[in-house]
């Protein structure tokens, strides 16, 4: 079990190695998050999100942890922001959590427990203490209102970190922000319109391999 910011790391680095995008499933029903899990899966998209910011939402959770079993592949729980929510997405099977800003006590939690974090950041003030923690990734949010530019200042002094650009990007606007220098692009409700399908596939080489 990963419990140290460099297995961390070594684990986002595998996870996001192949393809530059995450799926993030919010607010969808169990059946939903299942069938756009897929969709995902399908596209060649390996790495799921459904962020559990309340109760409600771990069925759903539970439900993708199934999906993806039978795929090998692996499932993320996001909307993290407490100890205890480390707690529900482990004892859910989730492979690693995203939060949408940096905790400490969240980061302790995902240490002790061996799940690997993903924390959020929105100023350069909190990447340099996620850098002196060792951790070599961090999710950029909100992205949309940062925006690419922002996002290449900061690569500038940071150099070593690794970039999930998340919040309002989609197939219009994901190049973009991979071309400032972020590793990965999250994309949410992206997959739940059939016309920017073909532009995700574009984004992922056309690659439609399904995992599994």
């Amino acid at each position: 079990m990963p419990h140290t910011p460099e297995d961390f790391t070594r684990f986002f680095d595998d996870a996001f190695a192949a393809v530059p995008l995450m799926a993030i499933l919010r607010g969808y029903s169990p059946e939903r998050t299942v069938e756009l899990a897929t969709r995902a899966w399908d596209l060649g998209i390996t790495q799921v999100e459904v962020p559990v910011q309340d109760p409600d939402a771990v069925p759903s959770l539970k439900a993708a942890v199934s999906g993806g079993a039978r795929r090998h592949m692996r499932v993320g729980a996001g909307t993290v922001t407490t100890p205890e929510q480390v707690r529900v997405a482990r004892e859910a099977g989730a492979a690693f959590t995203v939060a949408p800003g940096y905790d400490e006590d969240v980061l302790e939690e995902s240490l002790a427990l061996g799940v690997p974090h993903l924390p959020g950041v929105s100023t350069p003030s909190e990447m340099g203490r996620a850098q002196r923690r060792g951790l070599h990734w961090v999710k950029v949010f909100p992205a949309s209102h940062l925006g690419p530019s922002w996002i290449r200042a900061v690569r500038a002094p940071f150099p070593r970190l690794r970039i999930v650009a998340t919040g309002g990007v989609d197939a219009g606007n994901a190049t973009s922000f991979l071309e400032a220098g972020a590793r990965v692009v999250s994309l949410g409700s992206a997959l739940a319109h059939p016309t920017q399908l073909d532009r995700i596939a574009v984004l992922l080489g056309g690659n439609r391999a399904g995992g599994g």
